[in-house]
């Protein structure tokens, strides 16, 4: 295992890293740049006389890489640090980090064209059914997760299966970001969050903006993928597509914080006028 400093540091902060990864990876690792830049700018907002700790600042002092898990091509996935972020007087806030990096989640509503364009009368929401191996589960119901692609386009696992059940594309441009209306970006005198919301910000970085895409399509098409998208999956079948109504999201994705904060938002926007 090999140690070095980062760079443009104060005090000196030590990197151990693990036998498999090098200085380079890590640095040029997004999770670990976007974790990093974020820290310190909060960090550095205790300069503020007005800051709860300005009386004894915290300072990062040191990071031990303690895990890499590597993806096809060996690029980086996850890493699990331990870092130590602690005051001149000893006192150490919790420093354990499991750093994964963004991704995006989709509330994807359908509602008949023959209701009136300003109705929630309804309205149907797409929910995913997947195993979830981190929770213990086989068939997680949940919102669609995945990303943006190069143009704009959500794409993943979900998307494919959206694509292929229904024929649905979903491009940038017919997106909402709800998060971002939800959330204003703040100015360099306040925390560089993302525009997102952290679904374990207790032990992960993981952040996730969430996206609204409202579609009108024939009555008898939506009765169609009703009674095709049901959750039950095929034999062997990974991944699976259900509609729900809207105004039951909150129970048949009770488990999935992606639903629960997707339909806060889309309720409180609405009641806002911002949607």
């Amino acid at each position: 295992m090999s140690t070095f400093t980062l760079p443009n540091t104060s005090p000196e902060v030590p990197v151990r890293l693990t036998q498999d990864l090098q200085k380079d990876q890590l640095l040029s690792f997004p999770a670990f740049k976007n974790w990093l830049s974020t820290l310190q700018h909060s960090l550095s907002l205790q300069n503020n006389e007005n800051h709860t700790f300005n009386a004894a600042p915290y300072k990062l002092r040191k990071i031990d890489i303690q895990s890499v898990d590597f993806f096809g091509g060996g690029r980086i996935g996850f890493i699990k640090l331990m870092s130590e972020v602690s005051n001149d007087q000893g006192e150490k806030l919790p420093g354990s980090v499991f750093l994964r990096g963004g991704s995006v989640g989709m509330l994807l509503i359908l509602q008949p064209d023959d209701t009136p364009e300003d109705s929630e009368t309804d309205k149907q929401v797409i929910l995913t059914l997947q195993p979830r191996i981190p929770a213990g589960s086989l068939s997680l119901a949940e919102l669609p997760a995945g990303m943006l692609d190069d143009s704009g386009t959500f794409a993943g696992g979900a998307a494919k299966e959206i694509e292929e059940e229904t024929g649905l594309k979903i491009p940038e441009n017919e997106l909402t970001d709800l998060t971002s209306l939800a959330i204003p970006s703040g100015s360099d005198k306040e925390e560089q969050l993302q525009q997102a919301f952290y679904p374990s910000a207790g032990g992960c970085d993981e952040f996730i903006p969430l996206f609204l895409w409202q579609k009108r399509v024939p009555r008898e098409t939506l009765k169609e993928w009703q009674g095709k998208l049901t959750g039950l999956r095929e034999h062997g079948e990974k991944i699976t597509l259900m509609l729900c109504p809207l105004e039951k999201l909150w129970k048949f994705g009770g488990r999935d914080a992606k639903a629960l904060a997707g339909y806060a938002l889309y309720q409180g926007l609405k009641t806002e006028g911002k949607i």
